[in-house]
């Protein structure tokens, strides 16, 4: 193949609309601006989002998609899980063997009425009990 007569293929480019450029061109006088107002002005520009005086869509719609940076703890309600309470101390590894935690959680919260008496057995600082 040669390199040498490479052309663009038959109707591939057009050349630009030259605006301005006197009535002969077709495109003189009002450089296809149309007839007066502000859009026909030079140095014309509009706010972004503007919509004539109409309240914009971005403020007529609703706030959305804030997402917290704080992750959550995974909760265990104790009473549901009673052979948490029979644990002699209590770790993630520990509680992995009686309750299977969903996902990559990092801290685990225990919660119910028994919970406030587990609060001696915890040797985890990733766990934590509701209540003082």
């Amino acid at each position: 193949m040669s390199l040498h007569n490479l052309t663009n293929a038959p109707g591939s480019t057009k050349n630009r609309k030259r605006v301005g450029r006197g009535q002969g061109s077709g495109m003189g006088k009002t450089a296809t601006r149309g007839n007066k107002g502000q859009k026909a002005r030079t140095g014309y520009k509009q706010k972004r989002g503007f919509e004539g005086g109409q309240q914009p869509i971005q403020r007529r719609l609703p706030k959305v998609g804030f997402r917290s940076k704080v992750e959550k703890p995974y909760v265990i309600n104790v009473e549901r899980f009673p052979a948490i309470a029979e644990l002699d101390e209590i770790t993630m590894e520990t509680l992995a063997t009686v309750h299977k935690i969903k996902g990559q959680h990092k801290r685990v919260k225990l919660i119910g009425k028994a919970a406030r008496e587990l609060a001696a057995k915890i040797k985890d600082e990733r766990i934590t009990t509701s209540g003082k």
